[in-house]
């Protein structure tokens, strides 16, 4: 049993927008001090959540805890030591991001004199920042939304899609930020489609569909226990090896690349046993390769 503080418990969450229902009974627990990947094709209600989450919506059924407390429709002091930035961040295109940034800062609880330049220094906009949001590009535009979430130094952190916009480098920059604010005991919540991305980043994952939780945990044991081993042997040597492997996996079957080319769900750590067990029986092995990536978990959680 998980006996871990929790940043974020969901029960039941329920979301109708006309006859179409956004969430159907959603769960969801989230540990303090991780960074968890949220993640679910479109239209599976994670926008729906991260609203419900920061009392942008109300949801028409269900409950969420914030840290232990309940969180009530207009009780706004939960809130305050969340920071968000939920779909496109909204700025006035006129003013600095310097001063964006101190519009913002005025309208919260008071914050240290320093805090604006130092947000602006986390995610490397210090030296754009006098210039003009208008001015600034889509990526500068999402470090500026991160910057403002940062504000009032939280301890909750919720993104949706953080790293929209913004290059290969300002990518690997936000993560090792959010990396860091997680070691430092903030809980990051990020929603985002770039899963190479989430699997480099995050500690823990959710992926839902139609609304409801289809799996969570930690996401290297999820990626173990749906691993994969590929094996390359002649064609010639298909039935044979597909018979030594039977025994060994759950499944060993030709997965279509090229001929030759097997499929078991196995642990990567059996890829050398499934080796050599071939080898032993006179079934040369001409290539292998071990692993599970998240886009494979994914897709096979939610396709259909």
């Amino acid at each position: 049993m998980d006996t871990r503080p929790l940043a974020i418990r969901a029960r039941g969450l329920v979301k109708a927008y006309g006859t179409r229902r956004a969430l159907d009974g959603l769960d969801l627990e989230v540990p303090q001090g991780v960074v968890y990947g949220f993640l679910g094709p479109n239209g599976a209600g994670k926008t729906t959540t991260m609203r419900i989450l920061t009392g942008l919506i109300r949801a028409d059924a269900g409950t969420v805890e914030l840290f232990g407390r309940p969180v009530r429709w207009l009780d706004r002091e939960p809130l305050f030591g969340i920071g968000a930035l939920v779909e496109s961040p909204a700025f006035y295109p006129y003013l600095s991001g310097r001063d964006n940034l101190r519009v913002l800062a005025g309208t919260g609880a008071p914050a240290a004199s320093d805090r604006v330049d130092a947000v602006l220094a986390q995610v490397d906009l210090a030296g754009r920042a006098g210039d003009r949001y208008a001015t600034y590009s889509l990526g500068m535009k999402q470090r500026l939304g991160i910057a403002a979430a940062l504000l009032n130094d939280p301890s909750l952190l919720l993104l949706d899609e953080p790293a929209n916009g913004l290059d290969p480098a300002g990518i690997v920059d936000i993560r090792v930020l959010l990396q860091g604010l997680a070691a430092a005991g903030k809980t990051v919540f990020v929603s985002s489609h770039i899963l190479p991305e989430i699997q480099a980043m995050a500690d823990e994952v959710a992926i839902i569909a139609a609304g409801r939780l289809v799996r969570a945990g930690h996401l290297a044991s999820l990626l173990e226990a749906s691993g994969e081993i590929r094996l390359h042997v002649a064609p010639a040597d298909v039935p044979r090896a597909t018979e030594l492997l039977a025994p060994l996996a759950d499944v060993a079957t030709p997965d279509g690349r090229s001929p030759g080319w097997l499929t078991v769900t196995a642990p990567p750590d059996r890829a050398g046993h499934l080796n050599r067990t071939l080898v032993t029986a006179g079934v040369d092995v001409l290539g292998l390769e071990a692993g599970s990536d998240l886009e494979d978990f994914f897709l096979a959680l939610t396709e259909g």
